[in-house]
């Protein structure tokens, strides 16, 4: 099991560390710098990197070409990104892997958890298995929409006590008012007569960058 302190320093806020611990422990690796390449049923095994520049480097060369998955929770490479340089030691730094990889698959367990119908246990698994695999019903799990948070995170958001209204608060909030300025954007709701805040004229589209293709996780 990974660090525990770093899970829990680390991972999205949005997802309990119960669920990390789990998801980290079946999905993901004790080596933050293990990248992992397969294409379709083969197994690519290169020479394991022993830097965080070798392994930003053997990314770059198969992302596109492979499913590529890095670090302590094997990250998808690819998703997010149009450019091979845009990979960088952000993937196999620890805690950025941790922070990166809880935050996704926390879509992950809510798109399977809205689909079920349900969460707990079962769910969890299912999750762990879209993200290994990348697809959930046939779909390119990563690439659905988040469809946001769960029943039980909305109870718990209409269960929170309402901040009550006293005379007291209300002429506080009056005279917050009062004293804050107009901003000038505001001043006029004319786009006419609107203020140009930044010159695009002169920014030319940059066409050297090469184009990275999604991969669809197998």
């Amino acid at each position: 099991m990974f660090d525990v302190a770093l899970i829990q320093q680390c991972a999205d806020p949005g997802i309990e560390i119960a669920i990390v611990e789990r998801f980290i422990a079946e999905a993901g690796s004790d080596n933050p710098l293990k990248v992992t390449i397969t294409s379709g049923n083969r197994v690519i095994l290169p020479e394991p990197p022993k830097t965080q520049e070798a392994a930003v480097r053997l990314m770059q060369r198969f992302v596109g070409e492979a499913t590529v998955r890095v670090g302590v929770t094997q990250f998808p490479v690819g998703y997010g990104i149009t450019d091979a340089t845009q990979i960088t030691t952000n993937y196999v730094d620890p805690c950025e892997n941790i922070r990166m990889g809880t935050a996704l698959f926390g879509k992950v367990y809510r798109i399977v958890s809205h689909a079920s119908g349900g969460n707990g246990g079962p769910v969890l698994g299912e999750a762990i298995d879209a993200w290994r695999t990348g697809t959930f019903r046939d779909d390119y799990v990563f690439g659905l929409p988040d469809p946001g948070p769960l029943a039980e995170e909305l109870q718990e958001e209409a269960a929170q006590p309402a901040e009550l209204e006293t005379p007291e608060t209300v002429d506080a909030q009056q005279q917050d008012d009062a004293n804050t300025p107009v901003p000038p954007a505001l001043e006029s709701a004319d786009p006419n007569t609107a203020g140009i805040r930044i010159d695009l004229s002169n920014l030319k589209g940059d066409s050297s960058a090469a184009v990275v293709p999604k991969q669809q996780e197998n």
